[in-house]
């Protein structure tokens, strides 16, 4: 039965404009973004299986093309549609960081984040720089691979921070595996940055592990 037979109250698209986009299941938010089926499914039951197949809708998003091309209903022009969808939603995260205090939005910093380094196969370290009011100035990805085997560079990291001019940062890093517990190298790191950032008179004012779930902070848990 196609989706356009089905009572209006019910139609995902309907159900969305009526009652906004949190009232909806994965599948028929999923539903909406495939908008037709193939044979012998409908949307709504074609995401379901895409959903079945790929474990979660997290795992979907971040499939990267090949894995997502070859699944029924889906190809080049959806990854393509997908992928400007999820920019979309980082650029908007970003420009919600620029006009606000990090401090006054701890919410959205981890929700920018997230969008950056959860998705990510391997361990990448990057940093936050802000202003005198702590609103962002920039963020970037300075270091690639396991923080156990890849030497972060203080000498590094006060150099983008003189060169953004800041007067704070926050610091981040993802873990693969979810798990966000700090390890003993990433509370040796956090100690060194802070050390060598003082010198310049610029604070270290937390540092995120983003793993499942929300990022873990440093600084509430009375590491910083």
């Amino acid at each position: 039965m196609s989706i356009r037979d089905w009572p209006a109250a019910e139609r995902p698209r309907e159900r969305l404009l009526e009652q906004g986009a949190i009232s909806l299941s994965d599948a028929e938010l999923l539903a909406i973004f495939l908008r037709t089926g193939v044979a012998g499914k409908s949307a709504v039951d074609l995401a379901r299986h895409l959903l079945q197949r790929f474990g979660s809708l997290r795992r979907l998003l971040e499939a990267d093309q090949m894995t997502f091309t070859r699944q029924l209903g889906l190809g080049p022009a959806k990854y393509a549609l997908l992928q400007a969808v999820l920019e979309m939603a980082r650029r908007h995260l970003a420009e919600r960081l620029h006009r606000q205090s990090a401090l006054e939005s701890p919410l959205v910093v981890r929700d920018y984040l997230k969008s950056m380094l959860r998705h990510q196969p391997h361990e990448v370290f990057g940093c936050l720089f802000l202003d005198t009011k702590h609103r962002v100035l920039a963020f970037e990805v300075l270091f690639q691979g396991s923080i156990d085997s890849t030497t972060v560079y203080p000498r590094q990291v006060l150099k983008r921070t003189l060169a953004h001019n800041a007067a704070a940062v926050i610091l981040c890093h993802n873990h693969p595996s979810g798990i966000c517990e700090p390890s003993p190298a990433d509370r040796i790191v956090t100690r060194r940055l802070q050390e060598a950032l003082e010198l310049i008179d610029v604070r270290v004012l937390d540092h995120f592990i983003v793993g499942e779930g929300d990022p873990l902070s440093m600084a509430e848990y009375g590491w910083i």
